[in-house]
């Protein structure tokens, strides 16, 4: 089993498969088309094999997360999940994505192996989400997630980063939202990385002031088991009767790194022990030209020890190289 200098086990891999993604989110990576970055030589399929296969096999790791960007960028994705899949031990394969092409790749990966997915989606407005992501994609995203319901892609997550003045008057309607569609749903803080990273304590919006919100429309919160997991999740009643599973990651006021199991990969090698935190160093010299087991224990060694106890105060990469 892999462990940290703080002995928290390490049993999630995030895998980044790419920085690309068609979207330029305000509090990711804005700008035109032609300043999106590009991977040169990301990791290959087979490679990726190797890798969960040796940390399912000698370290015990059973849970994977396909990020990036966007990990529907990648071509070769259906091969990624079915390698994936197909190997023993690795009881949880999701991912984490923008839904723009859910709808008609849903049922593709379903059969690859994917078990669930997380659809990003911060507003149900036109007019917003366009201002958000520079897309016009809104309806795009709806019938993704509804087509990953449609093929058991589930539980189906709706992840929304919360952002002042942005889409912090969405919050009734998202919720509203996620309850008549049976969807879990989660409200993210906004973090100080990326681009909004110098104007973030005027843009966060924290957990309690989310749930000032969303209480005219709840009778009731009751809160689930937390384990490992990044959210704290309730079992939240509704004043029409209705229930929904709601989560709250909420990384700046509840911090939950105590319990952190993961650690994070890049499409180009680098390891990342934590989202907010510099890269410690890199695994692609393990893995190309051929595997390398000594190197890789080598290069994963040096990365936990460097994961600290608790995470930066502000981070230095921004989502679309490390992956949310």
């Amino acid at each position: 089993m892999l462990s940290d200098a703080s002995g928290r086990k390490i049993e999630y891999l995030r895998l980044s498969l790419t920085s690309e993604c068609p979207l330029r989110c305000i509090y990711c990576r804005p700008g035109p088309a032609g300043e999106r970055p590009q991977d040169d030589h990301p990791l290959r399929p087979v490679e990726i094999e190797s890798l969960v296969r040796y940390l399912a096999e000698r370290h015990g790791l059973h849970k994977v997360r396909l990020t990036g960007g966007d990990p529907t960028s990648r071509p070769d994705l259906t091969e990624i999940i079915e390698r994936i899949a197909a190997i023993p031990g690795i009881h949880d394969l999701s991912m984490t994505t923008h839904g723009l092409t859910l709808a008609r790749k849903a049922r593709e990966y379903k059969k690859a192996g994917l078990h669930r997915v997380n659809v990003s989606l911060d507003t149900l407005d036109v007019k917003q989400f366009q201002r958000i992501t520079g897309s016009d994609g809104l309806e795009c995203v709806l019938a993704g997630i509804h087509a990953a319901q449609e093929f058991a892609l589930h539980p189906v997550r709706i992840n929304t980063v919360v952002v002042r003045g942005e889409n912090d008057d969405q919050l009734v309607a998202l919720l509203q939202f996620a309850a008549r569609h049976i969807l879990e749903i989660r409200f993210i803080e906004l973090m100080p990385m990326g681009p909004l990273a110098a104007s973030w304590h005027d843009r966060a919006v924290s957990e309690s002031q989310m749930r000032e919100r969303l209480a005219p429309i709840v009778q009731s919160w009751h809160a689930l088991p937390r384990k490992s997991d990044s959210a704290q999740r309730y079992r939240v009643i509704l004043d029409d009767g209705t229930m929904v599973c709601v989560g709250f990651i909420s990384a700046m006021t509840g911090c939950f790194c105590e319990d952190c199991n993961r650690i994070r990969v890049t499409s180009d090698g680098s390891i990342y022990p934590c989202l907010m935190d510099r890269p410690r160093g890199n695994l692609m010299s393990a893995l190309r030209p051929r595997f390398e087991p000594d190197q890789l224990e080598a290069a994963l060694a040096t990365a936990l020890s460097g994961k600290q106890l608790r995470h930066p105060a502000a981070g230095v990469a921004v989502m679309t190289q490390i992956g949310g």
